[in-house]
């Protein structure tokens, strides 16, 4: 089933990770004390951090049984017999030895290390000073985001700012990795552009890295840095796609919305990505994975465009002509119409789907980040305008709340709909306190389904430096 991936002999982090191999070449090791001599070395070794992104680990099953399917708006999809270990994620049943717990962990410091790799050798580089200070702030923006999938998901983590010789440190705590995030998207921040030329969309940018930082305060509750920092966000010139079918569709990609969006073009370098094949019409487009819920389904108001424009379903055609075939009758009916890439664009050099890029950040979130930020601050005239503003392209009317409590609410439930299926939404209902009581009917258990247990082979790897999470 996999095509794409990253060898978890190539690296494993905590487990095996010298300074003298480097995980940059698809072909495979090479040594870094050969490696970094040249400007094309830099700008290779951080092509490898981008490439990560669009990987399997990063993107396709054990990015979604983190992210998604745990959450109550993603079922597992297919058919109930097709990949049934991924009910574990659904009912809260992991444990340590779960593959996908291990593979998304060692997916995540594979990425780090590629970072660090860059961030740690190319200074010593003789090569253009202004490319020099980019590569390098582009690693930390980059490494501040895998981090906060970390974070986000096992809480504490060792932190590693620079290529070790060993890798046996104990965990840090959530607050000290929070603080490493901030330190380096801030200083990523002060040396990255706004734009970029047109040969290289997909590189992280002064938007990005501000856009990152302005999410990373909400999740400590810095509302008034959540609300400084997305304010400086808004005022670079970004805009709501007035189409919402067009800004996930190829056309849209880095339109006036995209703050961070992982450039996914097939390419004989890297292939493509299978983002958008694990969850495709099943039969006709890909494999019909990681399927909106019921619950979801529910969750839209009456006359929300975005309802579906965001779950495609079993014999609709398209505003682009396709028709969704019936299919399988024991599969899933429902899909996820954001990653659906229209037949008639789709590269056939690469799987299905592999020119849909991957969007980690909109403004659409920015502006919904500062609704929050602002609500809580107690400034509800500028939260209800940044809220509508985002209602208003669904074709909604202005939102009925008055109150801090309940424009909360009302900021919640927009985050869930505006956002659905891009994976946001079990982190949302941690952040928020929601989990225990949305997620209880599923199995959470409160002070433990918060968050994923560390595995067990990195635990006994790390020969007694880590704690386990509570309840695993």
């Amino acid at each position: 089933m996999k095509k794409i991936f990253l060898s978890i002999a190539l690296f494993s982090l905590v487990v095996s990770c010298k300074d003298d191999y480097l995980d940059i070449k698809q072909e495979g090791q090479t040594e870094a004390s050969s490696f970094f001599k040249t400007q094309e070395d830099a700008m290779q070794a951080t092509s490898a951090i981008y490439s990560f992104l669009r990987s399997w680990e990063n993107s396709a099953f054990p990015y979604q049984f983190v992210f998604g399917v745990p959450a109550d708006d993603v079922v597992k999809g297919s058919n109930p017999g097709d990949s049934a270990f991924i009910n574990v994620y659904d009912n809260f049943t992991y444990t340590v030895s779960d593959e996908g717990v291990r593979g998304y962990w060692i997916g995540q410091w594979q990425a780090v290390n590629r970072t660090n790799q860059v961030i740690t050798h190319v200074p010593a580089i003789q090569m253009d000073t202004t490319l020099k200070n980019r590569l390098i702030a582009e690693s930390r923006m980059l490494r501040a985001y895998f981090y906060f999938n970390l974070v986000r998901i096992y809480g504490g983590v060792p932190i590693y700012d620079k290529v070790e010789a060993v890798y046996e440190k104990p965990r840090n705590s959530v607050e000290e990795v929070y603080n490493f995030i901030i330190s380096d998207l801030i200083a990523a921040a002060e040396v990255l552009p706004q734009t970029y030329p047109s040969s290289d969309l997909g590189r992280v940018t002064k938007g990005a890295a501000l856009g990152l930082l302005s999410k990373v305060y909400l999740y400590k509750k810095d509302w008034q840095k959540a609300y400084e920092t997305s304010n400086q966000v808004i005022a670079m010139g970004y805009n709501l796609d007035p189409d919402f079918n067009h800004l996930f569709r190829p056309a849209g990609e880095f339109g006036s919305e995209s703050v961070f969006e992982v450039n996914c073009q097939c390419s004989s370098q890297y292939g493509g990505s299978q983002y958008a094949q694990v969850q495709g019409v099943r039969n006709q487009f890909g494999w019909g994975f990681f399927t909106p819920s019921n619950a979801l389904e529910n969750a839209f108001e009456a006359g929300d465009i975005r309802k579906e424009l965001t779950i495609l379903r079993n014999g609709e055609t398209t505003p682009e002509g396709d028709l969704i075939a019936m299919g399988d009758p024991l599969s899933v009916t429902t899909f996820n119409q954001k990653v659906y890439v229209p037949k008639a664009l789709n590269n056939s050099a690469c799987d299905y789907g592999s020119i849909q890029n991957i969007r980690i950040l909109r403004f659409a979130e920015i502006l919904l980040i500062n609704a929050e930020a602002a609500n809580e601050l107690g400034n509800t005239s500028t939260a209800t305008t940044n809220l509508n503003k985002v209602r208003t392209r669904a074709t909604l009317p202005g939102t009925t709340a008055t109150t801090q409590a309940t424009l909360r609410t009302a900021i919640w439930h927009e985050r869930r709909v505006e956002l659905a299926l891009e994976g946001d939404r079990f982190v949302d209902l941690v952040r928020t306190g929601q989990a225990a009581t949305v997620l209880a009917p599923y199995g959470f258990k409160a002070g433990k389904n918060e968050v994923f247990p560390i595995p067990l082979d990195a635990m006994d790897q790390s020969h007694g430096a880590f704690t386990q999470n509570p309840g695993y």
